[in-house]
């Protein structure tokens, strides 16, 4: 077991990891739109979508993996009403259409308006 780490994407804001690989598996923390090098999280969905996908991206990259890798992801979002908007940034990212969850949920860290994890491998 390896933990994934990188300054690339925000630190944990709890007790955990920002990713663990094991056997060959890459698992991410869900990851929440802020800015790593800022702090800040922007406005809007699709903005905050972009930001949590590239998030996970970073993770991957610290792991040897990437988007095309992804096998599954599991998505939250604050209001259901934003599924369309969240589908359209992040279909950008994962062009490869991995097996995918996507719930709505009454409130995330920070008050984002969503998150994502993922599971890839190596």
């Amino acid at each position: 077991m390896n933990i994934i780490a990188t300054e690339k994407a925000p630190g944990a804001i709890g007790p955990y990891s920002q990713g663990y690989e094991v056997n060959g598996l890459i698992f991410s923390s869900g990851q929440i739109p802020v800015d790593p090098a800022t702090g800040n999280i922007p406005e809007g969905i699709a903005a905050q979508a972009e930001q949590s996908c590239k998030n996970v991206g970073a993770i991957l990259e610290a792991a040897g993996s990437g988007y095309d890798k992804v096998v599954k992801t599991t998505c939250f979002l604050a209001d259901i009403a934003d599924f369309a908007a969240f589908n359209e940034v992040y279909a950008k990212y994962f062009i490869s259409k991995p097996a995918r969850s996507c719930v709505a949920v009454r409130d995330l860290p920070k008050g984002v308006l969503c998150e994502v994890e993922a599971i890839a491998v190596k």
